[in-house]
């Protein structure tokens, strides 16, 4: 252990014990301090929570890189000084605040509503867990400010976090996100943190507003004579024990389906996730009572979203009836061609309408876009990237929809951020309109390859936690910076994007180009004589380095789609290889 860290830490500990913190928090720091194995004192005060691309999130706990009531005070009287400096020539400021379905949530968010009302904004608070696309949305349609949603989306149970959203509904980013962070900084004591606002200005939210933000999301329904048709189309939904456990069968409800089966077991709201290792929806195991419901009761679709409602994971049944899980490009590939193919069929396509994708995200999107002529934007992973497309773009071009692998996918403009609601709504409307075709979702799929070319994609994680680990995965992207592959799988690397010096270099050739993008990111990414994409970057949210590998193989009929997922993921095992991660 490094000992200027440690002896680092003990002084921040000290603070703790000495400011005005609440007793119990006092004696877990002590605790702490007394252990003879510094571990977790280090891991609880090495730095403190800051703004990632996807806010403030971290383990619950005491401690300034814990989520608890001091860190999500700071954070959010930092925030407040913020809006009543940047909005000083309004009479009233505003901030809607929801939470999930988390242990401790529902406190931190009553916490956050009296630090705002504490400082003369008023505080618009939900009554009880929703969905964080219905914050984003309500964010616009009361004119407020800014908003939070307490939330760690799809982390373990040990975690919560904290997302804060600018006026536009939109996730803050630059230089919103550093100014707050500024302005957190410099509260330099505890007693700085205004706790109890006046409860007057705490106003509390209920059903009028779920049922504006649902009428919202069935006005982006493009064929609703074709769900009239497949009404009894059979889908399983999961909420994986969250927020839209009502909300989703509502709006697909909203939408014309009328068989809508749930998992009573994940019904269940708790911040424990009962039935799940992880309540992520990326994951096998969390669609897994979803998908034994479906076979159960011969359903066509299985659906589920991730505790607080802004990812989807689905499910299909494959050519021998089997239900196959769908990744994150594959959902945000179905959704992009029905709804780009579709504006076009019925004439909507002006020549000023946009999809956006993240740089991460399948190539195939690119393609689709290009053959409807529509134009497409590449940003950085994170939601709140679209959005901002989305905002320099409004009252000029018309946004569709856009995605990203990880999941999330937004059709239509009526929020600022990823929403499984609509998602799910919108693949059950391309389920319906594929059997109105004769075609079953996995058919449908194995079309659009055969049209615009076969790509599979693989993600690997490598989870270092702590300090250590954060030096590890710096480390890493240090050496892939220094040390660049020259082949990959067999075929030489041809470009190299490094986002954080925003360039793109030819190791062949030595040419190089400026990346245009807002700010610089650490992300790198390897591109192949043979159309592979290799995309390393460090998670802004979790102790873990990602790895995305997408690869192009031909595929000239149904008959061989298994031969080429074979050959696609052959392509990826030596990739994996020649990184030295397998």
């Amino acid at each position: 252990m490094d000992k200027e860290i440690l002896q680092s830490v003990q002084e921040k500990a000290q603070q703790w014990l000495q400011g005005a913190y609440d007793e119990e928090t006092k004696k877990q720091v002590e605790a702490m301090l007394q252990n003879p194995d510094p571990t977790e004192l280090v891991d609880s005060f090495y730095k403190s929570l800051e703004f990632g691309t996807g806010g403030l999130r971290g383990i619950m706990g005491v401690g300034s890189n814990r989520m608890n009531k001091y860190t999500v005070g700071a954070a959010t009287q930092g925030l407040a000084n913020y809006i009543n400096r940047e909005f000083a020539h309004l009479s009233e400021k505003k901030v809607a605040i929801g939470h999930d379905c988390r242990n401790n949530s529902r406190y931190f968010a009553e916490t956050v509503a009296g630090i705002f009302s504490a400082n003369g904004i008023t505080a618009y608070l939900f009554e009880d867990l929703r969905p964080t696309p219905e914050i984003s949305f309500t964010i616009r349609k009361l004119g407020c400010q800014s908003g939070i949603i307490i939330t760690a989306s799809h982390n373990p149970k040990e975690y919560n976090g904290y997302k804060a959203y600018w006026n536009d509904g939109a996730q803050v980013i630059t230089p919103h996100d550093g100014n707050i962070i500024e302005e957190v900084k410099n509260i330099k004591d505890v007693n700085e943190i205004k706790f109890d606002g006046p409860s007057d200005r705490i106003k509390i939210l209920g059903s009028e507003m779920d049922k504006l933000f649902i009428a919202e999301v069935k006005s982006i329904s493009l064929n609703p004579d074709i769900i009239a048709k497949q009404h009894d189309l059979k889908i399983v939904f999961s909420p994986i024990h969250g927020t839209t456990v009502k909300m989703v069968p509502d709006a697909l409800r909203s939408y014309g389906f009328t068989n809508i089966i749930n998992v009573p077991e994940q019904d269940v709201v708790s911040g424990n996730f009962p039935t799940v290792i992880s309540p992520n929806p990326e994951e096998p195991e969390a669609l897994k009572m979803a998908i034994e419901k479906a076979i159960e009761t011969d359903a066509e679709l299985v659906a589920a979203s991730d505790p607080d409602g802004d990812r989807l994971g689905i499910a299909i049944r494959n050519d021998k009836n089997e239900f196959i899980l769908v990744n994150g490009n594959q959902t945000a590939l179905l959704l992009t061609w029905y709804m780009l193919s579709q504006w076009h069929e019925r004439g909507l396509l002006t020549g000023k309408e946009f999809t956006v994708k993240t740089i991460v995200t399948t190539e195939l999107i690119t393609k689709i876009a290009n053959k409807y002529q529509v134009e497409y934007f590449d940003v950085y992973t994170g939601f709140k990237w679209i959005a901002s497309v989305i905002r320099e773009l409004e009252g000029q071009k018309k946004y569709i929809c856009g995605g990203e692998e990880s999941y999330g996918f937004l059709p239509g403009d009526y929020v600022r951020d990823k929403d499984s609601v609509g998602a799910i709504c919108m693949i059950a409307e391309v389920a319906a309109w594929a059997k109105e075709n004769g075609k079953t979702l996995y058919e449908l799929l194995q079309d659009i390859y055969m049209e615009y070319g076969f790509s599979h994609e693989r993600l690997i994680s490598i989870v270092r936690k702590g300090k250590s680990g954060a030096d590890e995965i710096k480390a890493m992207m240090e050496k892939f910076r220094k040390e660049p592959p020259v082949s990959l799988g067999g075929s030489k690397v041809v470009l190299v994007k490094d986002y954080l010096s925003l360039t793109a270099s030819n190791p062949v050739s030595g040419e190089t180009a400026a990346i245009e993008q807002p700010e610089p990111s650490d992300v790198l990414q390897f591109f192949t004589e043979d159309g592979s994409k290799i995309s390393v970057r460090p998670s802004g949210t979790e102790p873990k380095i990602k790895f995305y590998f997408e690869v192009n193989v031909e595929l000239k009929s149904r008959s061989v789609f298994k031969e080429a997922m074979y050959a696609a993921n052959s392509r990826i095992d030596k990739i994996v290889t020649d990184l030295k991660l397998g």
